[in-house]
């Protein structure tokens, strides 16, 4: 019975993007909390995502346990910028020596960002083929 409860809750997680997008949120949240319990100096989701994969490397959840609820929030990412352009028309000051000074820093900060994910992809797509590896020996 319990195994059969297993694999029904896989198979619910596996084809469910609000379950997906639910487990995300759930990961976000317990980074958000350990964050405010412990004091870092560093965004919940952060944590949360460092969380999430520690999971996927030492597989304890499989990449096709969150792929649909990670598509549904890249193919709808533009809607998370809206506010910040709207909140740019509001200030015109951020269009002087002060929005210069916060572009050069976002620009830094995303630049940062893609480097960091880069490193991140390739480290694990070579931990992977060492994995492969070691499993064809």
């Amino acid at each position: 019975m319990p195994r059969r409860i297993l694999l029904s809750s896989q198979r619910i997680l596996h084809r469910s993007r609000l379950v997906q997008l639910g487990l995300i949120v759930g990961f976000w949240w317990l980074g958000d909390a350990a964050v405010r319990a412990i004091g870092l100096p560093v965004p919940g989701g952060v944590i949360g995502m460092l969380l999430m994969l520690g999971l996927l490397l030492a597989r304890g959840i499989g990449p096709c346990s969150v792929r649909r609820g990670a598509d549904v929030l890249l193919g709808d990412m533009l809607l998370f910028f809206v506010p910040a352009v709207m909140g740019l028309l509001d200030h015109g000051e951020f269009l002087g020596l002060l929005g210069a000074k916060i572009f050069l820093l976002i620009l830094v900060g995303t630049l940062l960002v893609m480097a960091g994910t880069a490193l991140t992809v390739e480290l694990v797509q070579r931990l992977m083929a060492r994995s492969g590896a070691d499993h064809a020996r």
